[in-house]
Formats: C-alpha cells, structure tokens, sequence
C-alpha cells in the first residue's frame, strides 16, 4: 500500500475529514488493544518503534542500538514479525532464508547479530533467551502489547513527524497519540523538518528524551555514485528520502521509480526496471531492503549492474543514548534479583 498524499498534509482534508469516524473505531481499538497487560521476558527487552505506519527508521536504529550494546558487553538478539514472510516462527534467521521466508528487514538484521523472527512475540523473546542472548531488541512493536518493554525508542521521519495525527485510515496514527505517549521513553528524531521538531517539542513537554541523527549512505559507495546518471527505485515508505540521499551523494536522479512500502516485486517489474536502464544508459540503485527482497525471487547474477545503497544511522549523542540503554537493562536486572 502507498500512503495517501493526505495522510501528511498539516490540515484536515476533505478525505481525512471523511474517514475520520472510521478512525475513531480504530482508535478505541487500537486503545484497548495496547493497554492490555504483557508477559515478562526473561531478559530485558528494548523496543523501536514508530507513531506511524510506514518507515521512519526504525531498522537503521536497531542496528545502531545492538552495535552500542554489543560494544557495552552485552549479547544482544534482534526480535521481529517478519512482515511479509512465510514463516511465522519462532526461528532463527540463517543464509539459508530470503526475504520470501522472514522478510526483508530480519536479512539486514542478521547480519549483525542473532535475529529471531516470531509472530508471537513472547516465544520470540524465549527463544533469544535459550540461546544465549542478554537483550532482545524488538525490531517495531510499540503497539504490540505482548511483551513488557523495558525501554522504547519512537522513531520520528523529520520531515513528516506524524502527519496529520489522526488515526487509520483518516491518517497515518497506528493509535491516538494520547495511548501511545506514555509508553515511550525517547524519541529519535531523523532529520530535519518543522513536522518532526513539533513532535520533539510536545516529547519535551512531557519529559521524555529526545535525541537527533540523521541517515548518511555508505562513503565509499557515494562517491561511486557521484556525478553518475541513475534510475532509482524503492518500495519503501518514504521513496522520496531515498531519491533525496542519491542526490546528496551528487547521483544525477534521471529516474525515480516509487513501489508500494515493502513491495514484492515481480519479473516483470523487474525487466521492465532493467530494460529502462539499459536503454537510457543509466544505472539502476536501490535500497538494501529492496535488495533483499529482489534477491528472494531472482538470481541477482543475471542483473550484475543493479546496486544498492548502503546507510547508516548517524546519532548526534550516541553516549547518551547508551547510558539510557544501559541504565535501563540495569534497573531492571536490578528489580529481578
């Protein structure tokens, strides 16, 4: 699904206008649902989440939080659904798994560290403990109740921050803000946008810590990039940001092909892609999801020039973000002593 252009426009529009008492069913669902009492882990559980649907981060802050905890001692396992896989778990991501059996953010996961996709959430988190894991961090689940969390992390898109902030389908809102606020502890702002530092203001009302980074690609694979003539694609949930990254590594955006969020590309989409490519001279780029996805249903040898972007997540304090990490897993091993 692509995110209708109201969802992110700051005023109420005629379609939100229209849906909003279907979002207000929603929300009284969503309410009930989240506040519902979750089971205890074995070990602590850090959760990064969003408000919203679609991408705000949430992968690349996951990466970066296991690589502070793995540098602070500690042997942190990743937890997710596995949206758009086959496998309903609980697993252990192996090489031997695509993206069509876990989906595409427990391939980059992996990578870094142990990473169980489960359905169930608490048999996830029982898994990552019987093999050895100190940490879970929950790769989304904000709105998922199933398991206490010990500490979660929002993250904010700068540039959209939560739209309009109604709820399904009226907007973008997975719940009222007012459910979903009290069960932060931080928010982390991506990148800059007078949408995303209304949410840090209102954060900061509430007393709930803010931090900053912002999305850089990979240096050596920017200057590849640099001054070449691409089409781009994505099926992310923001493609634009995408397209905006490649023009900040100097990549001249010929053309900029947008796909649903988490989008299974077919062969046809994909022959279509490379043929445009071939015949305009360009160089096909897309992202590391995507990537992850394509490779689950093709053979990524029989189209050698298709690259992707890597990115990491750069955050202005990352000390800070550490100790509260830290602090928090303490506290409660503390509690369970």
């Amino acid at each position: 699904m692509r995110a209708p252009r109201f969802w992110w426009q700051p005023f109420r529009s005629l379609p939100a206008s229209l849906l909003r008492p279907a979002g207000l069913v929603y929300s009284s669902l969503a309410t009930r649902r989240m506040l519902r009492q979750g089971e205890k882990a074995d070990l602590p559980v850090i959760c990064i989440g969003n408000f919203t649907v679609g991408g705000a981060g949430k992968t690349p802050t996951a990466l970066v939080v296991a690589h502070l905890l793995d540098a602070s001692g500690e042997s942190p396992s990743f937890l997710s659904r596995g949206y758009g896989g086959r496998l309903r778990g609980p697993v252990q991501v192996r090489r031997k798994h695509t993206a069509l059996d876990v989906g595409d953010e427990p391939i980059l996961l992996a990578a870094l560290a142990r990473t169980i996709v489960s359905r169930d959430r608490p048999a996830g988190a029982r898994l990552s403990y019987e093999m050895g894991s100190t940490v879970v961090i929950m790769d989304d689940g904000l709105q998922n109740p199933s398991l206490l969390k010990d500490c979660t992390i929002a993250v904010v898109d700068g540039a959209t921050g939560i739209g309009n902030g109604l709820t399904l389908p009226a907007g973008p809102l997975r719940a009222p803000m007012e459910t979903q606020w009290p069960l932060i502890d931080a928010v982390l702002l991506i990148g800059d946008g007078e949408p995303g530092r209304q949410v840090a203001e209102e954060a900061k009302r509430r007393d709930k810590r803010v931090f900053e980074a912002r999305i850089v690609p990979a240096p050596d694979m920017a200057k590849v990039l640099e001054g070449k003539k691409v089409l781009a694609f994505a099926g992310i949930g923001r493609p634009d940001k995408f397209f905006d990254t490649l023009r900040g590594c100097g990549a001249i955006v010929e053309s900029a092909r947008p796909f649903p969020d988490h989008h299974r590309y077919k062969a046809g989409d994909l022959a279509a892609l490379r043929q445009e490519a071939e015949a305009r001279g360009l160089q096909a780029v897309t992202t590391e999801k995507d990537l992850a996805r394509i490779a689950g249903i093709a053979d990524l040898h029989s189209w050698p020039d298709l690259m992707a972007l890597p990115v990491r997540l750069q955050i202005e304090n990352e000390v800070a973000l550490r100790n509260l990490l830290l602090r928090r897993i303490n506290d409660r091993r503390l509690r369970t002593a």
